[in-house]
């Protein structure tokens, strides 16, 4: 009988991932070391339960699988690195401060790149792609995820709007080099996460930016054309610095609401994706692990910026983009230097009517269910909302 520690051994995923297509480049070996970190605290740590188990350890050998398909790609058609990944516009902000909706919204704008759900989460297609959707696998394979996800716990979607067709977090792209703390929101995991966050992330920005180069060739060879990228994922909050290390033009736009707000719905939304993968998620351990998490990372950006100067970022309030969206999408474009043309808000207008949050059931939940208290995330985040939250009278 197999062992759970002999399931999530590095030689018997790595192995897997070689059996999907029979490759076996896998490039430089960056991945290797956070791979073999990440296993070991799934395999002792995390108390998968009979889901979590095949799920995650499949996750992983998926990610491994496309490393070898990236690779097989680039060998294929070299010219992929030559895409230019110009000014791309970055939306960052704590968890739950709107920048879903502004980032699906600029996304209706055609001549804005955006990563879809299905293509962060497969950055590669099969290696016989005809560069159509209806010949593209990744998309019935991520409709069928996004599916069992959401029958795991069909509360999700009260949390947070999910379409495996639609705009999402690049943080998945980010995954595919394991340096991000994605899996932490699948399962407790401190082991690999206290040593993540002690790492150079630089190798997984590099990775991020060549898989964006590959999205980018195939929109291209699908025949989209778009100016620039609309990239979105709070992690970047973490790594400001090497947002721009690795694109000194991208121009980011942080979207600002209380913390006190803010990170127990967060909470809520980790522990409702643990609670499918473990039967022993302890949501006081998600408040604790991603307050202290966000806090840090929060202290970071508001380095980079004193550091850096302002001229690179714009600064919108959660409270305005949802009660005037299409005004604070205004000033992103200016901001971009981009009109805002008529037809571009004519085609956000159609986007927000038809992804109204009332269309989605109401999200519920305390501070108390997530060990967090009002005094304490005010403590947490002191310097974060004596910048940017009291002055606006919050």
């Amino acid at each position: 009988m197999t062992t759970l520690k002999q399931e999530f051994s590095p030689d018997s995923v790595v192995a897997d991932a070689i059996n999907v297509d029979g490759l076996t480049d896998f490039g430089d070996d960056s991945y290797r070391e956070p791979l073999e970190r990440l296993l070991w605290s799934l395999a002792n740590e995390a108390d998968l339960n009979a889901i979590g188990r095949p799920v995650l350890r499949q996750r992983m050998v998926d990610i491994l699988a496309t490393r070898l398909r990236v690779q097989a790609w680039l060998q294929r058609y070299p010219e992929i690195r030559d895409e230019q990944i110009e000014a791309p516009l970055v939306i960052v902000g704590l968890p739950r401060t709107g920048t879903t909706m502004l980032h699906r919204t600029i996304a209706a704008d055609h001549r804005m790149y955006a990563p879809l759900w299905y293509e962060v989460r497969y950055p590669s297609p099969a290696l016989d792609w005809d560069f159509t959707a209806a010949g593209d696998g990744r998309i019935t394979d991520a409709k069928a995820e996004m599916a069992a996800m959401l029958e795991g716990n069909p509360e999700l979607i009260a949390i947070h709007p999910m379409d495996a067709m639609g705009p999402d977090e690049d943080i998945m792209l980010l995954e595919q080099s394991f340096y991000s703390f994605n899996t932490q929101a699948f399962a407790n995991i401190p082991s690999f996460d206290a040593w993540i966050e002690a790492q150079d992330h630089t190798p997984g920005y590099e990775y991020f930016k060549l898989l964006l180069q590959f999205l980018q060739w195939q929109k291209k060879r699908s025949g989209q054309q778009g100016q620039r990228w609309t990239l979105k994922a709070p992690h970047h909050l973490h790594y400001m610095d090497l947002v721009f290390k690795v694109f000194p033009d991208a121009r980011v736009v942080q979207s600002h609401r209380d913390p006190v707000e803010t990170i127990p719905s967060l909470a809520s939304l980790i522990a409702g994706v643990w609670v499918i993968y473990s039967d022993t998620a302890d949501p006081t351990e998600v408040g604790r692990q991603w307050a202290r998490k966000f806090a840090r990372g929060m202290e970071h950006t508001m380095a980079v910026r004193e550091a850096r100067g302002e001229d690179a970022f714009l600064d919108l309030w959660f409270r305005d983009t949802v009660s005037q969206p299409l005004v604070e999408i205004g000033k992103v474009y200016d901001f971009l230097g981009m009109d805002l043309t008529p037809e571009a808000s004519a085609e956000m207008a159609q986007w927000q009517d038809f992804n109204r949050r009332e269309l989605r059931p109401p999200h519920d939940y305390t501070l108390e269910q997530f060990g967090l208290s009002e005094a304490g995330l005010r403590e947490q985040f002191s310097r974060y909302r004596q910048r940017f939250i009291e002055p606006q009278g919050s």
